[in-house]
């Protein structure tokens, strides 16, 4: 059974790739959409960067995306949530 290790605080996602986020150089993000709606999550190579991909996520979903340390994300809702976490055993 896999156990998800909190590295810190949950966040609003950004709304914009220009205020993209890192989340303090997270290799795993744990996204939460709290809404009802579908929400896109992109990911950038840095703010205002080149786009590496992007998803949909469904509403009232939870996902855990691996990134680069580098990269940063946004979404198109601050009803996105996002925070580092690790694995544990």
């Amino acid at each position: 059974m896999a156990r998800t290790l909190l590295l810190a605080d949950e966040i609003d996602l950004p709304i914009s790739t220009g205020t993209a986020s890192s989340l303090t150089s997270a290799t795993v993000v744990r996204l939460v959409n709290t809404d009802s709606n579908t929400h896109i999550v992109t990911l950038v190579e840095t703010q205002n960067g080149n786009q590496i991909g992007s998803m949909t996520l469904p509403g009232g979903s939870v996902e855990q995306l691996e990134k680069v340390a580098s990269y940063c994300i946004f979404a198109d809702s601050n009803l996105v949530k996002g925070s580092k976490v690790g694995f544990t055993g």
